[in-house]
């Protein structure tokens, strides 16, 4: 079989795949719907109100836009470590560690820093997730522990550790919530458009996902993270190591994380507030999912949860359907992939 008969296999497959996706998540919004009819609401009406909810106003499409900023991050670094077989589930700590160290970087050097205060905020912020995700590489390969017991156990810890610090040096005096004080306007991520609250974390985000599509597909460390994925066996045949492959992808995904978390406390809070980062990073595994682990495809994957949430609050207010249905659209939307997937008999 020659390249030029391959490619064109290739592209079918992927947009087979694409059309598996995409029929995953109508039949999603169909299931949903019935629930919603039975409910006793029109379920036509009730999708009317979460597209008017994420697009109807300028507003609301940038507060879609800045919510998809983590999940789409976090989101690049789970796929990167499930290509790597690493179950990774650390996304919340590392997000949380990332913002952390970029608040601690604007509070505390706001003055000796000046105009350099951001860059080295947003670069404590990803040093803050790649340490978080090194101690958690270290207890999986040095003491055999699995990676889904240590990244999810570490999650609770990175918790506490921020709530310390807010609880302690960092916290705003007799704010009434832990928090810290307002950043000062250096360390503020810049606005993509004059005037409104889109932050350039969205530019950020798809260029990480770019980034990482063109490193795992077109690079030797990304092959010998996919091959390691792939097959032990074939991996030591080919001399490639799996300790270095799963230490790479778990800091990869951390560095993003922490830069997600970065992002969220420099370009949306202006502050660090005790759990900012609670569940961006299970979504960001389910986003990664229902992406079939394309870094990709992770940006449409992460703009569809977050102008989901934001529509649903609008539906919540208009008709009275909860807004946790949107967890329901999820949840089936991600069955429905997974069952494509394994339906085909290969990996993705």
């Amino acid at each position: 079989m020659t390249a030029a008969t391959i490619a064109p296999q290739r592209r079918w497959r992927r947009g087979a795949l694409a059309l598996r996706v995409v029929q995953s998540v109508v039949w999603s919004l169909v299931i949903t719907g019935i629930l919603i009819l039975m409910a006793g609401k029109n379920p036509l009406v009730a999708y009317q109100h979460i597209v008017i909810g994420a697009f109807g106003s300028w507003d609301r499409l940038i507060v879609g836009l800045n919510k998809a900023v983590p999940y789409m991050l976090a989101g690049v670094g789970v796929a990167l470590c499930f290509r790597g077989n690493v179950t990774n589930m650390g996304g919340e700590g590392q997000i949380a560690m990332g913002g952390l160290a970029a608040a601690f970087v604007a509070l505390v050097g706001a003055t000796a820093l000046g105009a350099a205060v951001l860059p080295a905020a947003m670069l404590a912020g990803v040093l803050g997730g790649v340490a978080w995700s090194v101690i958690a590489a270290a207890i999986v390969l040095w003491r055999g522990v699995h990676e889904v017991l240590v990244t999810l156990m570490m999650n609770f810890i990175a918790w506490l550790v921020v709530a310390e610090f807010l609880h302690g040096p960092l916290g705003e005096i007799d704010a009434g919530f832990p928090q810290t004080p307002l950043f000062d306007s250096a360390s503020w991520l810049p606005k993509l458009v004059a005037r409104t609250d889109l932050h350039i974390g969205i530019v950020l985000a798809v260029l990480a996902a770019v980034a990482a599509h063109v490193v795992l597909w077109h690079t030797v460390i990304g092959f010998r993270w996919r091959l390691a994925g792939a097959s032990d066996r074939a991996a030591h045949y080919a001399g490639v190591s799996r300790a270095r492959s799963v230490f790479g992808v778990m800091t990869t995904c951390g560095a993003l994380s922490g830069l997600a978390g970065a992002i969220e406390v420099l370009g949306v809070h202006y502050r660090l507030i005790e759990g900012f980062s609670l569940g961006f990073g299970f979504i960001a595994i389910a986003v990664a999912l229902l992406a079939t682990l394309k870094p990709l495809w992770v940006i449409p994957a992460a703009l569809f949860f977050a102008f989901l949430e934001t529509g649903a609050l609008s539906m919540q207010r208009q008709i009275g359907i909860p807004s946790s249905l949107v967890l329901v659209i999820q949840g089936l939307s991600l069955i429905f992939v997974l069952c494509a997937v394994g339906r085909g008999g290969r990996r993705v």
